[in-house]
């Protein structure tokens, strides 16, 4: 919901624009370096612990970054410019996780790395809940505290100058804050695609498009439709488990099919 904000464009969601990959990368880099590990990989103690969110964090940034410029370059941001960054920084950044895969030198490692780019819920324990859901809660939080210059956003670059908006300043910051979040909670449950897609707009079509009700509307609704699909992977197979991942993108592919011929006809009249 904030990054299609920020970036004017309901096509925008952490996995498409490569944030969740750059935060596996970084996660699985530390898993492989030896540098610490959560979720399946088996929980370290102290600063251990805080390697694979740090790292996932520093990956999730980076890929935002990267997309925004490739995106913005010209001075102007289309829909095909910003999912053709989206794709390309999505594509290096699986391939340095496939050469990760590739160059891990024990069993244990290659399962870890396995975990993050197919995303699940399989490996989270109870006693690892308290770093994930403080991110979440205060990043909730301090997002829907952001609400008005959020919704300035939508009136466009110069109607939110315009209303005293640094919007430079507002990015960067925004952008930091939703790369934490996205860091941490990849971190221990893996790169899970189109939820942040869909879930968004289903939530605009209940409360409309005001960020001071869609905010919370649309974290609660995620968190209902992860648990549904968490649920589905886990007894569509049974006894083997999906990962949820795989669920999630068994849904969301067709769904961004059509939210990309919608937005695309729409830009065609527009233009």
């Amino acid at each position: 919901t904030v990054l299609q904000a920020l970036v004017r464009n309901q096509l925008a969601d952490p996995f498409l624009l490569g944030a969740s990959s750059g935060a596996s990368l970084g996660a699985v880099l530390v898993i492989v370096l030896g540098a610490g590990a959560a979720g399946t990989a088996g929980a370290l103690g102290g600063i251990g612990a805080l390697g694979v969110p740090a790292a996932a964090f520093a990956g999730s940034m980076g890929a935002l970054v990267a997309v925004y410029a490739m995106a913005r370059r010209g001075g102007t941001m289309t829909t095909g410019r910003l999912i053709l960054a989206g794709v390309a920084v999505q594509y290096v950044l699986s391939a340095l996780t496939s050469l990760v895969l590739v160059l891990a030198a024990h069993p244990d490692q290659i399962r870890s790395v396995l975990f993050w780019t197919l995303g699940g819920l399989g490996g989270a324990r109870w006693d690892e809940l308290a770093l994930p859901a403080t991110a979440l809660l205060v990043g909730t939080a301090l997002l829907t505290a952001l609400a008005r210059p959020l919704d300035l956003l939508l009136a466009g670059e110069e109607g939110a100058r315009t209303l005293g908006l640094d919007t430079g300043r507002f990015r960067a910051a925004v952008f930091v804050l939703t790369s934490l979040v996205i860091g941490v909670l990849v971190a221990y449950s893996g790169a899970i695609g189109f939820v942040g897609l869909m879930v968004p707009h289903a939530a605009r079509m209940v409360v409309g498009a005001g960020h001071r009700a869609l905010l919370p509307v649309a974290a609660l609704g995620g968190a209902v439709f992860l648990t549904l699909a968490d649920l589905l992977a886990r007894t569509a197979a049974a006894p083997e488990e999906i990962p949820v991942g795989v669920v999630t993108a068994l849904v969301g592919g067709p769904f961004f099919l059509w939210m990309l011929r919608r937005s695309t006809r729409v830009e065609g009249v527009a233009g």
